[in-house]
């Protein structure tokens, strides 16, 4: 399996240099709170939060602002990082594939439109800007979101993966017929020379008509295909002089996995379970376990329960990273923007229905009732945390109505069609109907989100904290840890985020990417970014 790194750009090609490398910062940050060193940035940061507590014999509120004494270290050695994709010859793990390449190489192609050049568009980190603070005029100043910390660049990564067909690269990208031909055939002979990995492959997961695509695939007991996909990513991380492997899953959706007590409820019992060979370890949970007892993180992108509470049970333990679900892409990503934007201006959804249709592999894979119902699931979720903030319009237990449709259909492809109905209680006991009806190229909008979950994901493997409670002490004496196992920061890209046992799930869009951001700048001794603009307000 040739990496995809090992294709150089020309040295006089202008435009791959111009795309940027890892490691970049635009800024520097002037304070005796952040120190610089060879290899690593520490700063001092105070958590502002209010603690809110209610008295039991008036009912009366309290607030009380608290602050907690955190510190960052943020090593800025980047190294060589690779990424294995599940599914790496899908429409997902193709496009990504020949859209890095193209970046990379400064690859420009003929469309009806005239010459079109690669980017990075749809990518949070590579495609946005972030307020850095306001210049000597109280101008805004902004700087590209990948350079607030150092951070991986996807030009300089090493692909690989696995898959469940033998088909190369360059061909699965043609099968995909996701990019322009112009494109396809500029970047096919360098594509057609890297074969995916021999994949876990159990017909009780996914759709039945996915069976004569299964010509690539690991026999053996479960247990031998889990010391299989160990000594993969070992051989690959080995192969490649590779510093640090992400997995990430871009395959088929599975059903849902039974959580049964004393087969996936703890780490010891899935490993268990895999050694017996258990029916509901799904090819997924295989291949979570073996990232995590490899020490390489790992993003489950579809909807099933792929983590499994034995499972972040196991990578706690093995102090590994894990992150999920779901790429959030079009429909919910709307979704999750207008349903926030509906309750917070006092408009109660009622309902919310919602209906698409793709032709593309994924999608007949999603016409299988079990399959389609970890999608149903993942997308019911996204207004949860939105309705319960807001007690002055929905009582204990009251919901909108969520309806959720899916259909194959073929001849539209990677194309989706998304139609969504809101109808809301308005003023004095009206009604108010939004709709609205979205086309996309599927992949074009998961590619750029494999990229930001790896760009980010690597970021949290560089990234060390200690604290104390006391604001006014010192906390040089607590010992440097790891951020928690689970993800949580990823979740502006996912449709369903997991997050760790006891803690809220966040799904309204603005506070995911204001997460992200913050926590960025914490790690570079920042204060957390607001909307006060007092500098504007309060002047004469």
């Amino acid at each position: 399996m040739s990496p995809i790194n090992n294709i150089t750009a020309a040295a006089d090609n202008a435009a791959a240099a111009a795309t940027g490398s890892s490691g970049q910062t635009a800024f520097k940050v002037e304070s005796p709170y952040v120190r610089y060193g060879d290899n690593a940035i520490e700063s001092d940061y105070m958590y502002d939060t209010t603690i809110v507590s209610r008295d039991a014999a008036t009912g009366k509120l309290s607030a009380k602002p608290t602050k907690v004494h955190y510190q960052f270290q943020t090593s800025t050695k980047v190294g060589r990082v690779g990424l294995m994709l599940v599914g790496w010859g899908g429409n997902n793990g193709s496009t990504v594939s020949a859209s890095i390449l193209a970046n990379k190489k400064g690859i420009s192609w003929e469309t009806r439109r005239g010459t079109q050049e690669p980017n990075y568009f749809g990518s949070v980190m590579l495609a946005s800007t972030v307020k850095l603070g306001v210049d000597a005029n109280l101008k805004d100043v902004y700087v590209p979101f990948n350079e607030v910390v150092p951070m991986v660049h996807p030009n300089d990564v090493v692909i690989g993966g696995w898959d469940i067909n033998s088909m190369n690269i360059g061909d699965a990208m043609r099968r995909a017929q996701v990019l322009p031909v112009d494109l396809q055939r500029k970047v096919y002979d360098d594509l057609k020379t890297l074969k995916p990995l021999p994949s876990v492959y159990f017909p009780d997961f996914i759709a039945a008509n996915q069976e004569e695509r299964a010509d690539n695939v690991i026999g053996g007991t479960k247990q031998e295909q889990l010391e299989h996909l160990r000594r993969d990513i070992r051989d690959f991380k080995q192969a490649n002089s590779l510093d640090r492997v992400i997995v990430m899953w871009t395959a088929n959706t599975e059903r849902y996995a039974d959580v049964l007590a004393g087969v996936n409820d703890t780490a010891d019992n899935v490993l268990r379970a895999i050694e017996a060979g258990h029916g509901e370890i799904a090819p997924s949970t295989l291949f979570a376990v073996a990232s995590i007892l490899e020490d390489a993180p790992f993003i489950n992108g579809s909807p099933q329960n792929t983590l499994v509470p034995g499972v972040i049970a196991l990578a706690e333990r093995e102090g590994s990273f894990v992150g999920g679900d779901d790429f959030k892409s079009g429909q919910t990503k709307i979704k999750s923007v207008l349903a926030e934007f509906l309750v917070n201006a006092g408009i109660k959804p009622l309902a919310i229905t919602s209906y698409n249709h793709l032709g593309n592999n994924d999608g007949r894979n999603l016409s299988a009732p079990a399959q389609f119902r970890s999608k149903e699931i993942s997308k019911s979720s996204v207004v949860d945390d939105m309705v319960g903030a807001n007690s002055l319009l929905y009582k204990k237990g009251e919901h909108p109505d969520h309806t959720i449709v899916i259909k194959y259909v073929p001849s539209v492809g990677d194309s989706k069609r998304a139609l969504d109905e809101y109808v809301s209680e308005i003023f004095m006991g009206g009604l108010n109907t939004i709709s609205v009806y979205n086309t996309c190229e599927d992949s074009l909008l998961a590619s750029p989100l494999i990229i930001d979950l790896f760009m980010v994901t690597e970021l949290m493997t560089r990234v060390k904290y200690r604290l104390t409670p006391d604001a006014a002490a010192a906390a040089d004496s607590q010992k440097w840890l790891p951020f928690h196992s689970v993800l949580s920061i990823l979740s502006y890209m996912l449709k369903a985020p997991v997050v760790a046992p006891g803690t809220p799930v966040v799904n309204a869009l603005a506070k995911q990417r204001m997460a992200m951001e913050n926590i960025m700048r914490a790690f570079v001794g920042l204060p957390p970014n607001n909307e006060m603009l007092l500098e504007h307000k309060a002047f004469h």
